[in-house]
């Protein structure tokens, strides 16, 4: 975990500025192809939206437009990946999951092969798509899957760290990003190795371990709370398999009580692993932020928020009942 003790987290991490991760994804693609010529890249018919075209131009006998046919593009990958290729497969969330479930399970993991799927437009922040869309169960999904890693990046930067982390990786991976502009706020400093959370505000009071967009909300709670002389540990669970446990103990065990907060059901999600490992080794308070075993529907992306109570205030209010609970 970070050490930012000479800096508080809430000073350290500001926004820069505004910047889809799906951008951040496309970038770190073409990156990584011009540094390894067996990174291969396929997609659905969804190459503008991936910001995949960068890949494609560079490198267009490396790149396969499959079109509208996820599965088949799973067995593809599969296929290439037992010829030495590193195949990186992109389209929506919704359909690099719930669609392709049997080829990912019986192809890429039952096999172990090197199989990168990226996914995305995630979450309620798809927006006017509406519920059909939005999956918000694909993490749990892919974390039940036996040998796959499972990634959820926060902002632009991470997401270019967490593709150049996953080029280095072998075996089946997530990566989970999602729509709209959104915050960037991470620093190289911080890093990236898949399976090591890192910690963005030091804090005794509560933690709140968060991933995805949450991350940013996360931290604007630790600021209100700051002036109320409530410390707040913040910590960005970027990886949600395999997760990190050591992380999640000391947490627990620091500060007594825990908030996750995710952009994704609260079942088989980040708050389902973070209690496991509680239940398991301390148990603590734990208050989840999510959706609650519910879809999704059509509308702004910052109102579906906070509908579905995924908003700084939501944590906020989430952090003062794990705070009674302590008590």
């Amino acid at each position: 975990m970070g050490d930012h003790n000479a800096v508080a987290g809430t000073e350290k991490y500001v926004s820069r500025a505004k910047k889809a991760t799906r951008q951040g994804f496309g970038e770190a693609l073409k990156e990584i192809g011009h540094r390894d010529p067996s990174v291969v890249a396929l997609c659905s018919d969804l190459t503008g939206s991936l910001h995949m075209q960068h890949f494609q131009k560079e490198f267009p006998d490396r790149f396969l437009q499959v079109g509208i046919a996820e599965a088949n593009m799973m067995s593809m990958a599969a296929g290439l990946a037992t010829t030495g290729k590193k195949p990186f497969a992109g389209t929506f969330a919704v359909f690099a999951t719930g669609r392709v479930y049997d080829q990912i399970r019986q192809s890429i993991c039952y096999s172990n092969l090197d199989v990168k799927i990226c996914a995305s437009h995630a979450g309620l922040t798809l927006g006017e798509d509406g519920a059909t869309h939005q999956i918000l169960e694909d993490i749990g999904l892919m974390r039940g899957l036996p040998r796959m890693t499972v990634i959820v990046p926060c902002d632009y930067s991470e997401t270019i760290r967490a593709t150049r982390a996953l080029a280095e990786h072998t075996g089946p991976a997530y990566l989970r990003f999602g729509r709209p502009s959104v915050a960037d706020f991470t620093l190289d400093e911080d890093g990236f190795e898949i399976g090591k959370s890192i910690e963005l505000n030091a804090g005794k009071d509560v933690t709140v371990i968060a991933c995805g967009i949450m991350v940013w909300k996360a931290l604007e709670a630790a600021r209100i709370l700051e002036k109320e002389g409530v410390t707040v540990r913040v910590i960005n669970m970027h990886t949600i398999k395999p997760i990190d446990k050591l992380a999640i103990v000391r947490a627990a065990n620091d500060t007594g009580a825990i908030v996750t907060a995710e952009e994704h059901q609260v079942h088989n999600g980040l708050g389902d692993a973070v209690a496991h490992v509680c239940a398991q080794n301390i148990p603590v308070p734990i208050e989840m932020v999510g959706v609650e075993d519910t879809f999704g529907e059509s509308g702004k992306p910052d109102e579906l928020m906070r509908k579905y109570k995924l908003t700084t205030e939501d944590i906020l209010e989430k952090i003062y009942l794990a705070l009674r609970r302590k008590i």
